[in-house]
């Protein structure tokens, strides 16, 4: 899919500029990730991820992203594992409490009830999500969220699961973290792209099905 229509925005995947596409090493991800409160390794050409705790487990990247991000993958639950594939962005990381602070998080088959969701911390007066998605675990799914001035959306497959507007939208030049979490989950990670958001504005309107007398 080369585009992703959002209500009144229409997102060009292929004009979005690419930021971060690496195929990550064991090098590589000692150097250019860090680690918090949870198990990460490279397995296989996988970002492989285990957190057998109620909390975010995360893998955040060193390098800032600031701006309207998305982040492109595929991932996929590990056996017995069967929910919470979870990405953050807009973000950061409180080192002095040893927490995520401020960031949009979004993910499948979580919120304790299997929904897609997208939630901010830390405060989470923002939240939206629907159980709707018949999620498969196990299954290889590519995933694409981001957000554009806090325009939140989320996107499997191909097929917009959930968009929702923030009234008060995450500052993006400050808070610029990326990361994944794995939250009571075990899940693996690949093909990672982190695209700068190239969108242009789309007039919504209806053409009439049916004759008027007016």
């Amino acid at each position: 899919m080369n585009s992703i229509v959002l209500m009144k925005k229409r997102i060009s995947i292929d004009s979005s500029e690419v930021l971060f596409d690496a195929q990550i090493t064991p090098e590589d991800f000692k150097d250019q990730w860090e680690i918090r409160h949870s198990k990460w390794d490279i397995t296989d050409g996988w970002l492989t991820g285990e957190n057998p705790g109620n909390w975010p487990g995360m893998a955040i990247l060193k390098k800032d992203f600031p701006g309207n991000i998305m982040v492109d993958f595929e991932a996929q639950t590990i056996m017995p594992s069967s929910h919470d594939i979870n990405v953050m962005w807009n973000g950061e990381w409180l080192y002095d409490s040893d927490q995520r602070g401020v960031a949009y998080v979004a993910g499948l088959q979580g919120w304790w009830t299997g929904k897609v969701g997208i939630e901010k911390s830390n405060d989470y007066r923002f939240m939206a999500g629907t159980p709707l998605f018949d999620f498969n675990p196990y299954k290889i799914y590519r995933i694409q969220a981001g957000s554009i001035d806090g325009h939140c959306f989320i996107v499997a497959d191909g097929k917009l699961l959930l968009e929702a507007m923030d009234p008060d939208p995450i500052d993006n030049q400050k808070f610029t973290k990326v990361g994944f979490e794995a939250y009571c989950s075990n899940i693996r990670i690949r093909k990672i792209a982190i695209r700068q958001i190239h969108w242009e504005p789309v007039e919504m309107k209806y053409e009439p099905e049916f004759p008027s007398e007016h």
